[in-house]
């Protein structure tokens, strides 16, 4: 059975099964890396299926393994640096601006991360290459924090030379059955989803209620600099 066909025959996948299998065929390794990249750019393609099949194409004899893992790792490099230098170009003043602007989110909380950043950042940057979602936002935050590009280069090879072998060779060795990684890749993406969503809805109740605490005290929101000016402007708002 040839690639393409075992592609086509997957309703589950779809289009970008056989939109990466055609881009690996027809390029071999730079295929597989330049798939890679644009997954970093559009998280929506899934790397749990752009992965397993580079793997497979490569047990088909369409490019080597070795190719495969070095072209997938430039690709996901490639792709995060690009991230990395729109955090930059964002900068630390803009992110700023734009939270001030934003509902229940106050500058505080962006001092928190920053100070968060300073301490775990290397951390965050190499264990985010191997967790769905994060996989790619992590490098915004490394862009405007301006973490050492060099550092970062580093860390983003290594943890995505690790993402990416587990399931080059788990395609490679699967298969015909490589598609089955997808599956319990799914499973993990979800646990990631929902714990994410947990953690989203504890901080938006416990902002909530501190907002409300504040108010009946006759506070600002919070101690940020913007909100103490609104409250003397507005000190019955």
């Amino acid at each position: 059975m040839s690639v393409t066909v075992l592609a086509q025959s997957s309703s589950e996948l779809g289009g970008i099964a056989g939109w990466a299998v055609d881009l690996m065929e027809k390029l071999g390794g730079l295929g597989a890396g330049l798939a890679i990249a644009l997954e970093n750019l559009f998280p929506p393609l899934p790397s749990e299926v752009i992965l397993p099949l580079a793997g497979f194409t490569a047990s088909q004899g369409k490019m080597s393994l070795v190719g495969a893992l070095l072209w997938t790792t430039a690709g996901s490099v490639v792709g995060a640096a690009i991230l990395y230098w729109l955090g930059v170009l964002l900068g630390r003043d803009r992110l700023r601006a734009i939270v001030d602007k934003m509902p229940l989110v106050s500058l505080a909380d962006v001092d928190k991360t920053e100070a968060w950043f300073d301490r775990h950042g290397k951390k965050a940057v190499f264990f985010g290459r191997m967790i769905p979602i994060f996989r790619s936002l992590i490098s915004i935050p490394a862009g405007i924090q301006k973490m050492s590009f060099g550092v970062f280069v580093l860390l983003t090879t290594a943890g995505s030379a690790i993402w990416n072998t587990i399931f080059v060779l788990a395609g490679y060795f699967l298969g015909s059955n490589w598609d089955k990684v997808e599956v319990y890749a799914g499973y993990f993406q979800y646990v990631v989803i929902a714990v994410v969503a947990v953690l989203l809805i504890w901080w938006l109740v416990r902002r909530i209620q501190d907002i409300r605490r504040r108010r009946a005290a006759g506070l600002p929101d919070s101690d940020d600099p913007s909100d103490l000016a609104r409250a003397k402007r507005h000190p019955h708002a």
